[in-house]
């Protein structure tokens, strides 16, 4: 009998300690409530140069920025504004001006391609008409040589000239590029130039 009476006052005990905990527990909930109203309430007026929103004073009827604060307007400063009609004309002048600068090069690289062209077409027609002849080969064997070889000098000394003019092309095409113009209208240049050739 001692041990039922015993397990009974330990139920007791538990069961006491369970609701003076959750009758604590909820005068606390209840006390914390009071807190945070008397809080609010007690809460000092925010500052003219910063504002902090929160869900009692989210504006409702318009749009909320989360950039920043508004710059103050400045009276002193009397810089007046670009204007955009103005910056675009400039930079279609820029454009215009590289896009000239562009295409001279491109014509330049065009007439060495030329003329690079013409010198093989001349050498062919001339070797052929060396090799076709047996006694010309033997009477101009010399002459032949000396030919074929400023030829081949005359050859690389244009190949190295279209190689530098590329590069400058190239050069231009990075300066047009730092300077705005974009990509495209560097593209249309050069169209344009292999269109006339």
């Amino acid at each position: 009998m001692k041990r039922m009476n015993l397990s009974i006052s330990v139920r007791q005990t538990a069961i006491g300690t369970l609701l003076l905990l959750g009758i604590s527990g909820a005068a606390a909930a209840q006390s914390l409530g009071d807190y945070a109203r008397a809080i609010r309430k007690n809460k000092p007026e925010p500052s003219a140069t910063t504002r902090h929103f929160d869900n009692d004073n989210l504006p409702t009827d318009q749009t909320l920025s989360v950039v920043g604060p508004t710059p103050a307007a400045n009276a002193s400063s009397t810089t007046p504004a670009p204007d955009p009609a103005a910056a675009a004309g400039e930079r279609q002048k820029t454009a215009d001006a590289w896009k000239d600068k562009l295409a001279k090069q491109q014509d330049k690289i065009n007439a060495l391609n030329h003329e690079l062209d013409l010198d093989q077409r001349e050498y062919r027609l001339r070797a052929a008409s060396y090799y076709a002849d047996a006694g010309s080969r033997l009477r101009d064997a010399a002459d032949a040589d000396k030919q074929d070889a400023d030829y081949k000098n005359d050859v690389e000394a244009k190949q190295k000239a279209i190689e530098a003019a590329q590069q400058e092309l190239t050069d231009l095409q990075e300066q047009a590029r730092k300077d705005g113009v974009k990509q495209k209208d560097n593209d249309d240049s050069n169209d344009n130039s292999k269109d006339k050739q």
